[in-house]
């Protein structure tokens, strides 16, 4: 139940923030924005976990204290102990799904009834979201369905940094 508390938000917010970003850079092609965004992006694929981790505990919950550093607590107290633990798992993943969720978006874009849509006066953001994101959710989704076995993996990490006492915690105890 605790995995599963840090996993399904952190799984859903990933979703949703991945695709916005992707689709602000789609809207922003061959601008600034796209260009600093994909900088942005590479950047953040260069980064290693741990490094997110640590200096998120260091920054918020020991420089700041707006954060406890580890533990959890169940209840109303469990928002404050999930938090960054949430936040830096979507800042994490956000440069590689971000890249490959702007691929899937440009691809689809390039096609012929895309062009034929905006040919025939409609707006971008209502190109954008009716024709291209519906037709690219079928690719984005069989990729979400592919990192599902990655959250266990993703628990591993985050679970024994932010000690929370869940499958994660409890598996590098075993191997311990």
């Amino acid at each position: 139940g605790v995995s599963l508390q840090l996993a399904l938000p952190l799984f859903i917010l990933q979703l949703i923030v991945s695709v916005t970003f992707s689709l602000l850079l789609v809207f922003f092609r061959h601008t600034r924005i796209d260009f600093w965004g994909v900088v942005l992006c590479v950047l953040m694929l260069s980064i290693s976990s741990l490094f997110y981790i640590i200096m998120a505990q260091w920054f918020f919950g020991k420089l700041l204290r707006v954060v406890p550093l580890s533990g959890f607590a169940p209840g109303f107290d469990l928002l404050k102990f999930l938090l960054l633990p949430v936040l830096v798992g979507i800042v994490y993943q956000l440069g590689a799904e971000a890249r490959l969720f702007r691929a899937m978006l440009l691809e689809e874009s390039s096609r012929d009834y895309v062009r034929t849509a905006r040919a025939k006066g409609l707006a971008e953001p209502v190109v954008l979201f009716s024709h291209v994101l519906r037709n690219t959710w079928l690719p984005i989704l069989t990729h979400i369905g592919a990192l599902l076995p990655y959250m266990f993996l993703g628990s591993l990490v985050f679970e024994s940094f932010f000690g929370i006492p869940g499958l994660g915690s409890y598996t590098i105890d075993a191997i311990q």
